[in-house]
């Protein structure tokens, strides 16, 4: 998938080895424009909205698959959906890619100062100790639920075309002719990268729960809870302002974290993934240039 200035744009490879295109136009919202101008509530509203248009994408790719393999065969007449049907199935799909993002959010924020808790709670009495603790302990969890959802076939896949957008965004950043060839020189790490900002997450996290103290667990659990937007919203300017820096010798290193974690969270793409990822990239720059938002 890739985001431009008028339109999101996924495209699939089908069982016939065509390509098929899922076009969303971008709709501005006032109130949303204005909130992604403000510091420190840009990064929520941001995280949100990437959850809603990602479930949207990610469910017509699971539908393409499903129709490829023969498992929708419906008729003609009831595949046709009336215009408010389809607003209600992506609007569905919108709020449960939302709702996932922020349990997944809250079941990781809850469980690591559990489990600190529960091994490490009576080892020493300095709650910066614990708070790192937390901290390792999230990391490890991370790591480790990435790497295991990655052995799957599906998980596989997906992490291979995440890999083939960053291919192609580097291509192009470079300047170079996209083509498969040229294209599969490039690295599957990219700065500007969503998995950099679960990084931070976590990191920043360690730094804001320093500065307050509790009395017991739960009001820990209640803290980390109420926190989580702050931690959120500093998070997305501190991925910001690393990747303002990536070209300054020294400080480029302090996007590294992110970087490495996308060793895991991007894989080789094949030639054919690279194909439908250059094919999505230069969808989205044709509909750009009919916007007239793109030169």
């Amino acid at each position: 998938m890739f985001a431009g200035q008028s339109t999101h744009v996924t495209a699939v490879r089908r069982k016939d080895h065509s390509i098929a295109f899922y076009e969303v136009p971008k709709k501005e919202i006032g109130w949303v424009q204005a909130l992604k101008k403000i510091p420190f509530i840009r990064g929520i509203v941001g995280i949100v909205e990437s959850s809603a248009k990602g479930a949207q994408h990610l469910n017509f790719s699971a539908e393409s698959f499903a129709e490829d393999q023969g498992e929708e065969q419906e008729p003609k007449a009831e595949q046709k959906e009336s215009v408010t049907g389809k607003l209600s199935m992506i609007l569905g799909v919108a709020v449960v890619g939302v709702l996932s993002f922020l349990f997944g959010k809250f079941i990781f924020t809850l469980v690591p100062p559990t489990i600190e808790q529960v091994l490490f709670g009576r080892m020493f009495v300095n709650q910066i100790g614990h708070n790192l603790l937390e901290g390792l302990i999230k990391i490890i969890l991370l790591i480790a639920y990435i790497y295991f959802i990655s052995l799957t076939p599906m998980i596989r896949r997906l992490f291979q075309y995440h890999g083939a957008e960053h291919k192609v965004i580097s291509a192009y950043e470079a300047g170079v002719e996209l083509t498969v060839a040229n294209v599969q020189k490039f690295s599957t790490l990219h700065y500007r990268c969503g998995s950099s900002f679960i990084v931070f997450t976590v990191l920043v996290g360690v730094i804001i729960y320093s500065f307050f103290t509790y009395d017991s667990f739960v009001e820990r659990i209640v803290q980390r809870i109420v926190l989580l937007p702050v931690v959120i919203g500093v998070s997305y300017e501190v991925l910001r302002f690393t990747n303002s820096l990536r070209e300054v010798p020294v400080l480029r290193y302090l996007g590294y974290p992110g970087l490495w974690l996308q060793l895991l969270t991007t894989k080789q793409p094949d030639d054919e993934q690279v194909e439908v990822s250059i094919a999505s990239f230069n969808r989205m720059r044709e509909l750009d240039r009919q916007a007239g938002t793109t030169q």
